[in-house]
């Protein structure tokens, strides 16, 4: 059980100190410094321990990464059985990496082939440039909110201010303005607003990058006429739609959103949970798209030492492998998600709280305002201070979420039921002093 109560932390501290002299701002990714708790030293199950010896129960999840349970044994034991054996070799190819295209492949509706890269960001930024080679055309649509990596082509308009979205919000210094600007910004589940951008572009629009349901901001659930509308428009216009799953990828179902929605995307994108935590991605897709990639025949550049490593294979098909043998994963996930949405639902109701919980499977996040919330429009009427303390509380109560706008929560499979009472009770004792 949780046994973190804001007090002193000496020693997250002195580590944090140390981590600024050394490192920018102390933390390897721009989102991680959240104050107190500062570091952290052991995680197991469902819960991560910090420097200081206070234990959380976990629903960060390292940005949904985590989908097993911290340290899953399945995945931590084929990962040494791989360093046993072949470690990098970086010509020719290994049977593991052959076996997990094999098995994405057969898994994933999209997949007739696969590369496999070390993150997610450079997952998006293959499939995006593949785009664009197979099209011959140069710019990209991606929805307000949605966030699909660090590289220049989508590094904008993610959580803009009331001011900026929609408008020119670049997430950094640094990127061509040429490269800003080649990337559209259209509204999520409003098919118009896409369809006009492509009628403003003619024949310029070489793809829409979508995350099925945008997870960076939350949990906008998308609406089956909007998704199949994206299918049928991007056909017709000749440009490619791709679905970034690195976060609903494994987490929602085994074959991803798209096996829920049942729409196919030309290419799909994938990291994080695919492998608990190991580092790798990829990207799939049609096979003559696919095979722009060859390195003997085709014309799209695919280079990355580490693609394909050992370690990351093997993590990812013991996490594949344990998803495909038991299939009530999914069923008990959504069932605790499910359980968590519908004790927050009752818990702002009973408090009066003007509040909407939203959610899939395991995935929750609670908006501090009025629903529903169908598109980002509907997320800039959010309290974004409420939504801070909100997580702030429960991580000080030892539950740990991301103290930011608009992060989302995750469900594990090493979460129990009682966990998740004992969540709602603190959610109920934090939104209460919030009223209060």
């Amino acid at each position: 059980m949780p046994s973190a109560q804001r007090r002193d932390s000496p020693r997250g501290q002195a580590i944090a100190e140390r981590a600024a002299r050394v490192i920018p701002g102390g933390v390897n990714s721009s989102t991680r410094y959240i104050g107190d708790p500062y570091a952290f030293a052991a995680a197991d199950g469902a819960y991560v321990t910090d420097a200081d010896g206070r234990r959380y129960l976990d629903y960060h999840a390292a940005f949904g990464a985590i989908l097993l349970g911290h340290n899953a044994p399945v995945v931590n034991d084929a990962v040494r059985a791989a360093l046993g054996g072949l470690d990098l070799v970086g010509i020719g190819v290994t049977e593991p990496e052959v076996e997990l295209a094999e098995r994405i492949v057969d898994i994933i509706p999209s997949a007739e082939s696969m590369i496999a890269t070390m993150s997610g960001s450079e997952a998006t930024a293959q499939a995006i440039r593949l785009a664009r080679a197979a099209t011959g055309r140069d710019l990209i649509v991606k929805f307000q909110g949605g966030f699909h990596g660090w590289h220049d082509a989508v590094a904008r308009n993610v959580i803009s201010a009331p001011d900026k979205a929609y408008g020119r919000d670049p997430l950094s210094k640094g990127i061509l303005a040429q490269a800003i600007d080649a990337t559209l910004i259209a509204e999520f589940n409003d098919l118009a607003s896409v369809a006009e951008l492509f009628d403003r572009h003619p024949d310029r629009i070489a793809a829409v990058i979508l995350e099925p349901i945008p997870h960076n901001v939350g949990a906008l659930l998308p609406t089956r006429e909007f998704v199949e509308g994206l299918r049928t428009l991007t056909a017709e216009r000749r440009a490619l739609l791709i679905f970034d799953e690195v976060i609903t990828g494994f987490r929602h179902a085994l074959g991803g959103y798209q096996q829920v929605v049942g729409v196919t995307p030309d290419l799909t994108t994938f990291g994080k949970g695919m492998a608990n935590g190991f580092p790798i991605g990829g990207v799939a897709g049609r096979r003559d798209l696919m095979e722009r990639f060859n390195g003997r025949t085709g014309d799209v550049l695919l280079a990355g030492t580490f693609n394909g490593n050992p370690a990351g294979c093997a993590a990812a098909l013991a996490t594949i492998g344990y998803l495909q043998a038991n299939p009530d994963f999914y069923t008990r996930t959504h069932a605790l998600g499910a359980r968590m949405r519908e004790g927050l639902t009752a818990i702002v109701a009973e408090l009066g709280i003007e509040a909407t919980v939203a959610g899939f499977g395991g995935v929750f996040a609670l908006y501090f305002a009025k629903g529903p919330a169908l598109g980002y429009r509907d997320l800039m009427r959010n309290d974004n201070a409420a939504y801070v303390a909100f997580h702030r509380g429960m991580t000080d109560r030892g539950f740990l979420m991301l103290p930011m706008a608009l992060k989302r929560n995750h469900v594990s499979g090493a979460h129990t039921e009682a966990e998740i009472d004992l969540t709602l009770e603190a959610a109920r004792d934090v939104l209460s002093t919030m009223e209060g």
